[in-house]
């Protein structure tokens, strides 16, 4: 088995047109290229996985450099670990793009979400608010009760409220390979990924496929 994922960085959103001629909205990943930094097998490490780094860059500590030195010296800003189960089949410094996906595929993508700042009840948890009537002037998004006074006479943990939103690691499953572009290292999912343009994402073959 391939290595089940790869590291890359979402490029924005547009229209394709799939194999039954629809017109679908899609989302542009630039997959890799990702380069082999390091190899776990189960007699050193106790598991088999793949590690690959991504994205070029300039300035690298003297630990993240000796890491890298047995790959070939590469430059490289982000680094993760895939499983295989056939880790013997790649070797430090080979190069993986979008090879590895193919169009009709399903992935999982995870991403960090746009962050919303501080964010109030309405907004962050799609509460409904207050009255529009009867003089009640400022009680249109206010949150209302959060809990008796009596028991149990606190606030329960993990009551919704208002609070900082967004910027947190989201994944969406079973996204559909719409296309691909193996030139420019691109794959075009169907639907919303989530994260900025720009954004480093980690892209995933698709764990939990529906039925």
């Amino acid at each position: 088995m391939t290595i089940e994922g790869i590291l890359g960085r979402k490029l924005g959103t547009l229209q394709v047109f799939d194999d039954r001629g629809r017109l679908r909205g899609a989302t542009a990943l630039e997959v890799g290229p990702c380069f082999v930094t390091d190899i776990r097998t189960p007699e050193r490490n106790g598991y088999t996985a793949v590690q690959v780094g991504y994205q070029d860059d300039r300035k690298l500590n003297r630990p993240e450099a000796g890491h890298l030195r047995a790959a070939g010296n590469l430059k490289l800003r982000h680094l993760a670990e895939f499983r295989t189960d056939d880790a013997g089949a790649y070797t430090l410094g080979d190069r993986i793009g979008a090879e590895l996906f193919e169009t009709g595929g399903l992935v999982d993508v995870t991403a960090t979400s746009k962050g919303r700042g501080f964010q109030g009840g309405v907004k962050r948890h799609n509460f409904k608010g207050g009255p529009k009537t009867h003089g009640q002037s400022d009680r249109h998004r206010a949150p209302g009760s959060i809990g008796s006074g009596t028991t149990p006479g606190r606030v329960l943990k993990g009551t919704r409220m208002a609070g900082h939103m967004g910027a947190v690691q989201t994944t969406v499953r079973n996204l559909e390979i719409a296309g691909r572009n193996d030139d420019r290292n691109v794959i075009f999912v169907a639907g919303s990924v989530p994260g900025p343009i720009g954004g480093l994402v980690r892209i995933r073959k698709a764990r939990k496929v529906a039925k």
